[in-house]
């Protein structure tokens, strides 16, 4: 046998071994040259707390239109219900479209800044944006609306806000750009409760900032330090000048928003603007004036609690009696009895 055919031979039979050795040949992929194989195409298993925030959120999402269907019978039995009682149901939904911004006879420019998200959790810019909307729903049931901005509306809090069906129909100026970008640096005012400058009446040629932040008091000084480094002017409300309040003066974005717009639009006092508008934890009191003093006890009450000679002796009995001996006098108990009225109702 020539030498050639018995190596040939030899060959045949190696690999006739082979294939019997492997009963399962490895089968290729026709996976393309160019593109990397993407090993890792399982997503990773999620922790405890973003499995339950999940089952959460799909949860919401199931009950939602369950929740918005009991809410809209129950404002249909209200609606019913007024109209029986003879009760003013307020401006309808059509009455509402007709009132916009930009023909509202109120020119007070307010904005929210938006740009302290990366200071909140989750759950407090969720909280932002809420009071963001009850604003909104503020200013769009007013007789005359005011000039609703905000700034710096972006990131984390327009992810937010996508939750809100229709939001970008909204009668609001909506911009990512600062405030600083949007108005001349002369016109804004920050509003902060950390000022000493109080705010005694409300300029419609200014801009007043509301700081859009949910914070519980953790980042104090905030808002004043950063109007000081951009230099524009900052205020406060005049709380202290007509109110008593034993809790610290922070407000939430929505009751800043609801005092301004209480004052611009309806015309009200500060005093009655901030007592509609402060919840009761605040526990604030109104501060009474030596005007409002006489209109509630009275001409002659009044000048007996402050020394008046002329109605002092005449409840004492005691008309060439000097201010020392009235003030003795003033123990009896028919005087005490009217002073202590006085103090109550003060």
């Amino acid at each position: 046998m020539p030498e050639g055919q018995d190596l040939s031979n030899n060959l045949e039979a190696n690999s006739i071994e082979a294939i019997q050795d492997d009963p399962e040949p490895k089968i290729e992929k026709n996976v393309p040259e160019n593109e990397p194989c993407d090993t890792n195409t399982a997503e990773p298993p999620l922790s405890k707390r973003a499995m339950k925030r999940k089952l959460k959120h799909e949860k919401w999402l199931k009950w939602k239109p369950i929740k918005r269907a009991k809410e809209r019978e129950k404002l249909k039995q209200k609606k019913q219900y007024a109209r029986e009682h003879n009760i003013p149901l307020g401006p309808s939904r059509k009455a509402l479209k007709l009132v916009k911004m930009e023909t509202s006879p109120n020119k007070l420019r307010v904005c929210i800044d938006f740009s302290f998200d990366h200071l909140m959790t989750q759950k407090d810019i969720c909280k932002c944006v809420k009071q963001f909307n009850w604003c909104y729903s503020l200013n769009r049931r007013a007789q005359h609306p005011l000039q609703f901005y905000v700034s710096s509306f972006k990131d984390k809090c327009k992810q937010e806000i996508a939750r809100y069906n229709g939001y970008e129909h909204w009668d609001v100026h909506i911009h990512e750009q600062a405030y600083l970008d949007l108005f001349k640096k002369e016109d804004l005012v920050y509003l902060t409760s950390d000022s000493d400058n109080i705010i005694e009446e409300l300029d419609q040629s200014k801009v007043y900032i509301i700081g859009g932040l949910v914070d519980h008091n953790q980042h104090k000084l905030l808002t004043l330090n950063k109007a000081r480094e951009e230099n524009i002017a900052h205020g406060k409300l005049p709380i202290d000048t007509y109110l008593n309040m034993k809790t610290r003066q922070v407000l939430a974005v929505n009751h800043v928003f609801q005092i301004l717009l209480a004052i611009s639009s309806d015309k009200k006092s500060w005093k009655d603007a901030l007592l509609e508008t402060l919840p009761e934890r605040k526990n604030a009191a109104a501060k009474n004036t030596g005007s409002e003093d006489a209109e509630s006890c009275g001409e002659e009450e009044f000048e007996i609690k402050t020394g008046g000679e002329k109605s002092g002796n005449e409840r004492c009995e005691a008309e060439s009696c000097d201010r020392s001996e009235h003030e003795k006098k003033v123990q009896d108990s028919t005087c005490e009895k009217k002073l202590l009225e006085c103090d109550n109702k003060t």
